[in-house]
């Protein structure tokens, strides 16, 4: 649908179809997995033997809001025809105890005078109703000052009509400019990665937003949705646990002028600490993807979701550069939104990997900086020649600095970089393994 209305380039469709076809077929052998968020960001949560139906009716509003088009075309249809029948018959019965139904000769005395004109059966009456509901008016038929109850019938009429008009367009206005209504030109890639970034395994998305307008205050949550178990015993099937998005501002805002990664470092503290290429596939868990903003446009609050089970989390790949400089502007190519390219990257967890490069669970509190941590004297630790103080943590993001050690080999000084060394050790420890 999206391509046809041009918001979209036709090899962005084919490039996802590509993507399909080529995934594993590990995710078409099993038996298909429930998830609590769909593709398209609705719950997928069925609600059953609810006892307390009337709920649902002291909240009139929502729940027509809620409803389905053609539910709600076919109650504001319903309203509208009962109300005109209703004051039909009211109309009718005036005037027959008024006695204007009854049959006058054209040539003889005129009788009294009515209390609506021109009403001499119920299809005139109901035509009456439909006139002062309305308020068509076309000079036919009209009230006179000889019944006074049908004075009082015109107002209440007139005011039940306003009201039936104002529930109908507030809920058309409300269905129409629905929050989801934009999430629709937000796209999430289909797949989740999971790749080294700055040395350390980080998990991965992609997410974009079609439209020029842009999203106000953006930001971005992540929560692991998996079945526990406590130390009592008692099984938790939903555990809702948040993940820290990766962002130096040390904040969860981003701002949504062109697609980008969202990343999030498995470190210790992160739930998929202890997550592996291995155990991937028989984690029994989902990862929500929950993008809330304001509409510029509108001033809407909106919100986007999608979620990523473990068959759609990519071991060992990154996504593919989309965003090129052309002309003094930068260009995004939606065709390449989703396509990755596999990595070099160890098949263990974060947890396996700081245990092979002797960082230690439970030690020291050092801050982690990465691999090649050296024991620097006192009280702290030196990567690549920069000490790193226990008590004053350095951000994720700090640069390193190289530095030379001197070592004395027969008699000659020779100079050797702490970032080899580390480097070194790291890759014979991963042999050690992969043996």
């Amino acid at each position: 649908m999206l391509a046809r209305k041009g918001l979209l380039p036709d090899g962005f469709l084919l490039t996802r179809l590509a993507e399909d076809q080529n995934q594993p077929n590990r995710s078409r052998s099993r038996s298909q997995r429930a998830r609590f968020i769909t593709k398209t960001g609705s719950c997928n949560v069925a609600h059953k033997n609810i006892r307390e139906q009337g709920r649902f009716l002291q909240d009139v509003f929502t729940t027509m809001v809620d409803l389905k088009w053609q539910h709600s075309l076919l109650i504001f249809t319903s309203a509208f025809l009962c109300s005109w029948m209703l004051f039909a018959m009211i109309w009718w019965l005036l005037a027959f105890a008024h006695g204007d139904l009854e049959p006058r000769d054209p040539n003889g005395e005129p009788g009294p005078v009515p209390c609506v004109t021109a009403i001499h059966s119920f299809t005139s009456a109901f035509l009456f109703s439909i006139e002062v509901q309305v308020t068509i008016g076309f000079g036919g038929r009209m009230v006179t000052e000889e019944c006074p109850l049908a004075i009082t019938v015109l107002i209440i009429q007139n005011i039940l009509g306003l009201i039936i008009n104002a529930v109908m367009l507030g809920c058309v206005f409300m269905k129409t400019a629905q929050a989801n209504r934009r999430a629709e030109t937000l796209i999430f890639s289909k797949n989740a990665v999971i790749a080294p970034r700055n040395g350390r395994p980080t998990f991965m998305f992609r997410v974009g937003d079609l439209r020029k307008s842009m999203i106000i205050s953006a930001t971005v949550q992540l929560q692991v949705i998996r079945r526990t178990v406590t130390s009592e015993g008692e099984v938790i099937p939903v555990c809702q646990l948040d993940i820290q998005v990766e962002n130096p501002l040390r904040s969860n805002g981003i701002f949504l002028v062109s697609p980008l990664i969202i990343s999030h470092t498995m470190e210790r503290g992160s739930p998929l600490y202890e997550l592996s290429a291995q155990s991937l596939a028989s984690e029994d868990l989902e990862i929500i993807v929950i993008l809330e903003g304001v509409v510029e446009t509108t001033g809407i609050t909106m919100q986007a979701r999608t979620s990523y089970i473990p068959e759609e989390i990519l071991w060992g790949r990154r996504f593919v550069s989309i965003i090129t400089e052309e002309d003094g502007r930068y260009c995004v190519d939606y065709s390449k939104f989703g396509n990755t390219v596999p990595v070099r990257m160890s098949s263990l967890s974060a947890k396996e990997l700081n245990q092979t490069r002797g960082v230690q669970e439970g030690g020291s509190d050092v801050q982690l900086q990465g691999w090649g941590l050296v024991r620097a004297g006192r009280g702290g630790f030196r990567r690549g020649g920069r000490a790193y103080d226990s008590s004053t943590p350095q951000p994720w993001y700090a640069q390193s600095e190289k530095a030379e050690k001197e070592v004395e080999q027969k008699g000659q000084k020779k100079t050797v970089q702490l970032e080899v060394i580390g480097r070194q050790i790291e890759e014979d420890a991963l042999g050690e393994l992969s043996d």
